[in-house]
């Protein structure tokens, strides 16, 4: 037997809500159909695609590589059905220029630009990637059209309007069999005299260093590095543990070695991804649109 397009609809939203129950709840159905439909597309597949727990699901290695091709085929129907729809109003046309800060240029940015791509198809998009207070120097000087970044915990500037993308909060990543992983919800007390990995983009190593001077506590910093996958290789091999924000969450390293996650007792600010343009600036129909699309991205709300 085939698999199905619906298969692979719940299967995406599974992966994405981080749970069945989840999953069922945002598209409108029970969880026994999207449990059913599951368990059909693994034993076509002829491997188990999640794991299942109490706190929800975690993709398997297969799982997390079928996802990318689940999405593809997904974006490549939608993609026909609009090709063959017939006539339609004219689409804007044009140049967009996007900035982006690194942490939304790994993790953020390739969704937003094929669902842009598939909704806009004759604007050609430019993008660049730095930090946000360089991105905010090209917005004000009108050298791009829209950002898309990482906010600044606290901070908001009055020379740009931001309009809310994803708020992620942070987890703490540790390897398999760490003695913390008992509890479901972990201290960095508990941690200090741990080693730990340093996500130095986006301002993410500052965010637990904040932490640590607020706890009395000055853990031993094993690496510091500005790439994501170093750290998710480190902290799967058992040469630290690291704070990162959700959104970079995998719970396999790029050698196959398993990472869990769990949620902190210590307060540490989310990290929100926002769209931002020049304040008292109109929006161009291609930077309006790329706002728009950007706005749907898990629910997210202007401000």
């Amino acid at each position: 037997m085939a698999f199905s397009l619906r298969q692979l609809q719940y299967f995406v939203a599974v992966a994405e809500n981080g749970s069945v129950s989840s999953a069922a709840h945002t598209l409108s159905i029970s969880q026994s159909t999207v449990t059913e439909a599951l368990r059909e597309l693994e034993l076509d597949l002829g491997f188990r695609l999640l794991e299942r727990h109490a706190r929800g699901a975690d993709l398997t290695l297969k799982g997390h590589h079928f996802l990318r091709h689940a999405r593809k085929i997904l974006g490549d129907v939608a993609d026909a059905r609009r090709s063959l729809a017939g006539p339609q109003a004219s689409a804007p046309e044009g140049r967009l220029s996007v900035g982006v800060t690194p942490l939304v240029a790994g993790y953020v940015y390739a969704d937003l630009l094929a669902r842009f791509s598939r909704a806009f198809p004759g604007i050609a998009v430019e993008a660049v990637e730095d930090a946000a207070d360089y991105l905010e120097h090209l917005l004000v000087g009108g050298e791009l059209d829209v950002a898309v970044m990482v906010l600044p915990p606290g901070r908001r500037s009055a020379a740009l309007h931001t309009e809310s993308v994803e708020v992620s909060p942070y987890r703490v990543w540790m390897p398999l069999g760490h003695r913390a992983l008992a509890e479901e919800r972990v201290s960095l007390t508990d941690l200090a005299g741990e080693p730990h990995v340093l996500l130095t983009i986006d301002e993410i190593a500052e965010a637990s260093q904040v932490v640590w001077r607020r706890l009395g506590i000055r853990p031993p910093v094993a690496f510091r590095t500005r790439s994501v996958e170093a750290v998710r290789s480190l902290v799967a091999t058992g040469a630290g543990v690291a704070v990162l924000p959700d959104l970079t969450y995998r719970p396999w390293s790029l050698e196959g070695d398993k990472i869990e996650a769990r949620a902190l007792v210590d307060e540490v600010p989310a990290v929100e991804v926002a769209t931002a343009w020049r304040r008292g600036s109109p929006l161009s129909p291609a930077a309006a649109g790329f706002v728009s699309v950007a706005a749907t991205r898990h629910g997210a709300r202007g401000r």
